[in-house]
């Protein structure tokens, strides 16, 4: 991958950070203010619960996301960004398009799915 390549999805690894890591925040402020309110019956503490069980799910979802965002940008800067971590072969630049944190191309992302049962059919 050339440098106007590397420089271009890492600016848009850079996006995608911010915006996951304003998500995290937003999602625990939610949490906590459920959490904070007072409940008068105890169908609203439940529905309270859940809801800020909800937002602590996103929560973590949104960690997972910026955790992965890291890792590409790690892979980038060690000079290993695009390429398959499993079989070493360049993965397409439109599957980087589509998902920036890839790091398996599509033979290998679809061989990783099937062996732990979650093959649903193409994915990125």
């Amino acid at each position: 991958m050339n440098s106007k390549k590397r420089q271009y999805f890492r600016k848009l690894l850079m996006s995608e950070l911010r915006r996951h890591a304003e998500h995290i925040t937003d999602e625990q402020a939610r949490a906590l203010d459920v959490n904070n309110d007072d409940a008068k019956e105890n169908s609203d503490v439940a529905l309270r619960n859940g809801i800020q069980e909800l937002a602590l799910k996103l929560s973590d979802q949104e960690s997972q996301m910026v955790a992965d965002i890291d890792m590409a940008l790690r892979r980038m800067d060690e000079g290993a960004y695009g390429t398959c971590v499993r079989c070493g072969k360049d993965i397409d630049e439109k599957r980087l398009e589509a998902m920036p944190t890839a790091r398996y191309d599509a033979a290998c992302q679809a061989a990783t799915e099937e062996r732990k049962g979650t093959r649903a059919g193409p994915s990125l």
